[in-house]
Order: structure tokens, then sequence, then C-alpha cells
């Protein structure tokens, strides 16, 4: 089994980055293999919306984008893994610009007739619903406030897994991260250590 995590903070020290690597931890204690997608580390360029990824060549896993960096290696890596972390500050009530940026160009995905472009388009390597995701949020402001800052973050990221038939597992919120104190954060740690835990679980059971 292979989960990856798909990390949209710019701050690699940072503790949205932290608790992915705690949840990835709790995965690898279960047996999976783990690799951890620091994307400010790549090279991630615009999507020009041209559609050649996604109405060209419906036999290819991924479409091919005529841009050249590092997302065609990242995709590839995507298709592979079983399960997947994916975190993201709350950067003015959604998700950041990078992984907005990394989202966009994930429509590689996807494939869609030119004559059917009034339509959503289908996922090139449907999961059926035996892989799944947990998606982890920080925000600086408290949980109380997670249905206007964490809702939309959630759905964005769900609106994707929803076309590549992967369900969710775990939604973190964790919300007061700039003046949060060590022990609450460690607790905050021992949780994202389980959300990866459980997604193994999770992943194991819809293959049974």
């Amino acid at each position: 089994m292979y989960v990856i995590g798909i990390m949209g903070s710019p701050r690699v020290n940072g503790k949205c980055n932290k608790l992915v690597k705690s949840a990835l931890e709790g995965a690898a204690s279960c047996g999976a293999e783990i690799k951890n997608y620091e994307l400010i580390k790549y090279t991630i360029k615009y999507c020009m919306g041209c559609g050649t990824c996604y109405h060209k060549s419906p036999e290819l896993q991924i479409g091919t984008c005529p841009l050249k960096d590092d997302v065609a290696s990242i995709l590839k890596d995507y298709v592979r893994a079983d399960g997947y972390i994916f975190a993201s500050p709350v950067y003015d009530m959604y998700i950041t610009a990078l992984m907005k940026t990394f989202y966009e160009r994930k429509i590689a995905l996807t494939y869609r007739p030119k004559e059917e472009s009034e339509k959503i388009p289908g996922s090139r390597a449907p999961a059926n619903f035996q892989k799944k995701a947990s998606i982890i949020l920080t925000a600086n402001c408290s949980d109380e406030y997670q249905e206007v800052m964490g809702e939309p973050c959630f759905e964005a990221f769900e609106g994707h897994l929803m076309i590549e038939m992967i369900d969710s597992v775990d939604r973190f919120y964790v919300g007061g991260v700039e003046n949060m104190g060590e022990d609450t954060f460690e607790k905050k740690l021992r949780e994202a250590y389980q959300i990866g835990i459980r997604l193994v679980d999770e992943i194991r059971k819809s293959r049974k």
C-alpha cells in the first residue's frame, strides 16, 4: 500500500507540514509506503486553460499537458497511490494559491470530449471508492469558525475526489495555530497520527 501527502503550505517547517508528517507516520505504522509532496519544492506552472490535457487521448491515465514542469511526475505517482493526505493552511478563507495551482493542473486526470463541454469531466482512472483520502486544514481562526473558514476548503478538495471516485475519511480542522501552545499541538499531532492509521484501515476495508 502506498500513501502520499500533498502539502500545500509554503512553510515546510510549519505546523501544517508537521501534521501531514504525523499522519503519514501513522499510515507507515500500518505497513504503508509513504511519501510527502511539499508542493513549494516543485515547479508547478499555472494552468493556461487550453484544454489539451482533458480533451485528447482518452486512453491515457494522465492527459498530456504542453507545460513543462514537475506536475506530470507528481501525477504519475498520484495515480499509483492508494491513499492521500491533503493538507493546506487556510489563506483568506480558502486553500493556498500553491494548492489551488496544483489542483487546477490535476484536471489532467480527467477526460471530456469537446462536444460535451457543458458537462463535468470524468475520471480517466476512476478509483471506484477503493482509494481513500483525508484532509487536514490549519488556520489562525479558532475551531468555532470551521464552518466559515474550513468548509469551503474541504469542499474544494472533495469536489475533485468525487470525480475520481475517492471517499474522504477524515476532515481535520486545526484552528488557532498561531498562538497554539506546545501541549495542545502535541495532542493535535497525535490526532493526525490516528488519521493516518484510520486511512489505511479504511482502504483495506474497501478492498475486502
